[in-house]
């Protein structure tokens, strides 16, 4: 919240903007076309965005991938999707429940 100078709506509202983002969905496919450069973009900016709204788990499981892309570990990259999904999994469907509440 310290990010959002503690405004609450504020955060909520660019949480469930997550909802749309398409970089998961971006490195799953540039993983699976064995785009390095492409993933290693994907990557880096879905770690940013979960960062930046503190999705703390999916965070650190980009932050892994990332590395494994940096040193051009496709195969690496590839084995820690499972965690990263998960994790993505997990944020997407505890957005879809609040965006329903509201």
């Amino acid at each position: 919240m310290e990010r959002f100078g503690g405004n609450a709506a504020l955060y909520e509202r660019l949480a469930l903007k997550f909802l749309d983002d398409a970089h998961f969905a971006a490195l799953e496919q540039a993983l699976a076309d064995g785009d390095v450069d492409a993933a290693v973009r994907e990557a880096h900016t879905l770690k940013g965005v979960a960062g930046n709204l503190s999705f703390t788990a999916l965070y650190e499981a980009a932050s892994k991938v990332n590395a494994a892309l940096r040193e051009r570990d496709l195969a690496e990259a590839t084995a820690l999707m499972d965690p990263a999904r998960n994790a993505h999994v997990a944020v997407i469907s505890a957005l879809s429940s609040l965006r329903d509440e509201r």
